[in-house]
């Protein structure tokens, strides 16, 4: 009798005795070819259950009325997450929640690609979060002006000191808020940093939760410039980068050879040129450029490189 806990063995010696390879049993069982090949091969981290049910389901009906089950999985999907919650998407959004549940500062740095802005964006879709993406061309007033706006108060002609005063009174007035400054290191340089003072400013003065966030040279310019900023920050991440582990969880639902998905892998997690960019981009131009429940190869991954700029 076939069970769960030896349904893997059982499949082994069904491919071996039928002459059937795994590529002709993932159509059957409508699960991707790299999930069954990494599933049989003991390598597939994931919960298992949804190519267990399939294989069950499989072998109780028969190989000839397989295709007729309700027990259908879902076929040749090429489906990749709108949002993958990575371990860096995890730190970053619970960065976020610490600093707006308790008015707290917090410091998020990565580098370009890493998915940092992607997911503050994500948290800034909640309640009472007021999200600002920064610019090197952004003078005192702009910056003023874009929290103004973020936080729905209108324009005002005064002074910087009397617009100031007023998204304080805001945020006084209103508590639970949280203030998320994105691309912060282009509102500094080593000869100015009053962009800077004027957020310290106004996280020390009011009942808000602030989160900046930006390259990874805006952890050495807090410290070696504003050490009055950086001291106050009670959570600070680093992004790392993607894992492997990481990368084939996000590739899971895509059929993709062996060999392809090695390579996939390399764009997500080598340390030079990987990130989650990179891989993001080749895998919606391969969903592009090849036919649905066609297993991506070397080839394609070649054919749609040739269309970027690496």
């Amino acid at each position: 009798m076939i069970t769960r806990e030896n349904i893997a063995e059982a499949t082994k010696k069904y491919i071996e005795e039928n002459g059937m390879t795994k590529s002709e049993l993932s159509e059957k069982i409508k699960v991707s070819r790299a999930l069954l090949s990494r599933y049989l091969s003991g390598t597939y981290d994931s919960d298992p259950s949804k190519i267990e049910n399939a294989l069950l389901d499989f072998f109780n009906a028969g190989e000839d009325t397989q295709t007729d089950t309700e027990h259908k999985t879902d076929a040749g999907k090429r489906d990749i997450p709108e949002f993958f919650a990575g371990q860096d998407a995890v730190n970053v959004l619970a960065t976020c929640d610490l600093c707006q549940k308790y008015t707290a500062l917090g410091v998020v740095v990565g580098r370009s690609g890493y998915g940092k802005t992607y997911t503050l964006k994500q948290y800034a879709k909640r309640d009472k979060v007021c999200y600002i993406e920064c610019d090197d061309s952004m003078t005192c007033r702009d910056m003023i002006e874009a929290v103004e706006r973020s936080i729905g108060i209108p324009k005002c002609s005064g002074t910087i000191w009397t617009r100031v005063q007023g998204i304080k009174e805001f945020f006084n007035i209103n508590t639970g808020y949280l203030l998320v400054i994105d691309e912060a290191d282009k509102l500094m340089t080593k000869y100015s940093s009053k962009k800077m003072e004027i957020l310290r400013t106004i996280f020390d003065q009011c009942d808000v939760g602030v989160v900046i966030s930006g390259e990874p040279n805006l952890e050495i310019m807090l410290k070696a410039y504003l050490p009055r900023f950086a001291n106050r920050a009670d959570y600070f991440v680093k992004l790392a980068g993607l894992t492997d582990e990481e990368v084939r969880r996000y590739l899971e639902n895509m059929d993709i050879e062996e060999k392809a998905l090695d390579e996939l892998v390399y764009r997500g997690c080598n340390s030079n040129t990987g990130c989650f960019r990179l891989l993001n981009r080749t895998v919606k131009n391969l969903m592009r450029m090849t036919a649905d429940n066609k297993t991506i190869s070397s080839m394609d991954i070649k054919a749609a490189s040739n269309m970027m700029m690496l």
